[in-house]
């Protein structure tokens, strides 16, 4: 049966490919992708030609039509986004419920994520950690939920934009000063770059800039990381 392979991309830096990865998109006989043009120059890196075609957040319910058609045909199809992991806050969740809902096997190559890569550098955050995506562009509506966020109290990570970053740093400040924040930018890229601290010593290096740039992500640590004692894993006694 024809399957539908779910591939990860790098999130900057192109040799973050998988082994695994590479041999999906060479063996397939279609690419789908949020960008063509975006995805071409990741396919000359690996010296890859295939057809491809553009399945984005505004065409993909139609596009998943067309790629069960192709399924039906015998034809194994790949799915990319920009960069990181498909449908997470990127195109893909819809794409892979039409297909497997018409009975196509749908497979995981897993690889990059901004979300990972960030936590994975850190430090200790806690038992758990919510992934929110993208907040809202809307002030109201973006501080209401990062009430309820910090409300929680866990460890919670979304993306932002370098247009909104240093506003949304200041609405966390305002709400809760002194939380701990780890900020990751242009990760796995030339001009990488971490920052962590309380909130406002953060803000306060990111406004001391002429200029804010870069694609970020930020992690917001609860009040208390905890003791050594949250490190051990919980076991049943016999």
């Amino acid at each position: 049966m024809s399957t539908l392979y779910i591939v990860a991309t790098p999130i900057g830096n192109l040799a973050d490919m998988t082994y695994r990865a590479v041999e999906v998109l060479a063996n397939v006989e279609i690419i789908a992708c949020e960008d063509t043009r975006h995805t071409q120059n990741l396919l000359n890196r690996y010296g890859i030609s295939k057809r491809l075609i553009a399945t984005h957040a505004h065409n993909e319910e139609h596009s998943a039509k067309g790629i069960i058609g192709l399924l039906k045909e015998g034809r194994d199809v790949a799915f990319v986004s920009d960069a990181g992991t498909p449908g997470i806050s990127d195109p893909g969740s819809r794409l892979v419920e039409c297909v497997r809902s018409s009975g196509f096997d749908v497979v995981p190559i897993p690889g990059a994520s901004a979300f990972t890569a960030l936590v994975s550098v850190a430090g200790y955050i806690g038992r758990s950690v919510h992934f929110e995506g993208f907040l809202s562009p809307k002030s109201g509506r973006r501080k209401k939920r990062l009430e309820e966020l910090l409300g929680r109290d866990e460890s919670f990570v979304f993306y932002e934009s370098p247009f909104r970053v240093v506003k949304v740093l200041e609405e966390l400040s305002a709400l809760e000063p002194g939380r701990r924040i780890v900020v990751g930018r242009e990760m796995t890229k030339k001009f990488e770059e971490f920052l962590t601290g309380p909130v406002e010593e953060v803000l306060g290096i990111l406004k001391g800039r002429q200029a804010v740039k870069g694609e970020f992500t930020l992690l917001v640590a609860p009040k208390e990381a905890g003791g050594s004692d949250d490190h051990d894993q919980e076991t049943e006694e016999p």
